[in-house]
């Protein structure tokens, strides 16, 4: 992937398949402007566009994950342009890249931001992190696809609570909750994070790609529309090098190598 330009406010970085995006404003808690939304955008397309990328990571830089958004650098008067132009965009590109997205959480992870972790398809937290509902104290409501994401992860009951209460979730709660993959220790957030990044980057990442999509696209399908889904994507695997290797590798007792075709 070209990763050629400097970035003010994110850090990217590339290895063996995966790419990792580091939310950069530390003394902010990572919180999101416009600027640094249209680099999180630029990073987000090469991704897409990148025939290398086999696994995206999402972190923050520092001690928190991202605070979400920088009120200092909020267009007041159309607080609905905001969302339409940079948290639905982030959402939908986040659940639609055809590989997947590993949310690396590492501090607080609140309002907007909390929500774009839980829209990541995997979600480790260290176990001092915390995901927060924070609109409430503005008198908002929940955005970057909060109120359609908590209420499948955790039920009806818990998210109203979270969202009219703010109540922090711990990472070790959120685990028990269902509402991340994984609470690991602190110290090793990042190796696991790593190991799993770099697992997923040498599977057939289409059949990955596939497979995320067709567990979002059951959430407002019946089981009938689904069947028939699953027909339609399987026979897609099926037509890709990484099926005909994979096939190939069990028959001959090897270990496939799939290159993401």
């Amino acid at each position: 992937m070209n990763t050629n330009g400097d970035f003010e406010f994110i850090d990217i970085g590339f290895d063996e398949g995966v790419a990792w995006l580091t939310l950069n404003r530390p003394d902010k808690l990572n919180s999101f402007t416009a600027k640094m939304h249209e680099e999180v955008a630029e990073v987000l397309s090469r991704v897409q566009q990148s025939s290398q990328v086999r696994c995206l990571v999402i972190t923050g830089a520092g001690r928190a994950f991202s605070a979400g958004q920088d009120l200092a650098d909020l267009d007041m008067s159309n607080l609905g342009d905001v969302v339409e132009k940079h948290y639905n965009p982030l959402i939908r590109t986040i659940t639609t890249l055809p590989m997947p997205v590993i949310a690396c959480v590492n501090g607080v992870a609140a309002g907007a931001a909390a929500n774009m972790a839980l829209a990541c398809d995997i979600v480790l937290a260290g176990r001092s992190a915390k995901f927060i509902q924070s609109f409430h104290q503005l008198g908002l409501v929940p955005d970057g696809g909060g109120t359609w994401t908590l209420p499948r992860l955790v039920g009806l009951a818990r998210a109203t609570a979270l969202c009219l209460t703010g109540e922090p979730v711990s990472a070790e709660k959120a685990e028990n909750w269902g509402m991340i993959w994984r609470c690991v220790d602190d110290e090793q957030l990042i190796n696991e994070t790593t190991t799993l990044a770099h697992t997923f980057a040498k599977k057939a990442t289409v059949g990955l790609g596939f497979t995320k999509q067709l567990l979002r696209l059951s959430q407002t399908r019946t089981l009938d529309d689904q069947l028939d889904l699953e027909r339609d994507y399987q026979q897609a695997a099926s037509s890709t090098k990484d099926f005909a290797e994979g096939v190939d590798a069990f028959l001959n007792k090897r270990k496939p190598e799939f290159n993401g075709e």
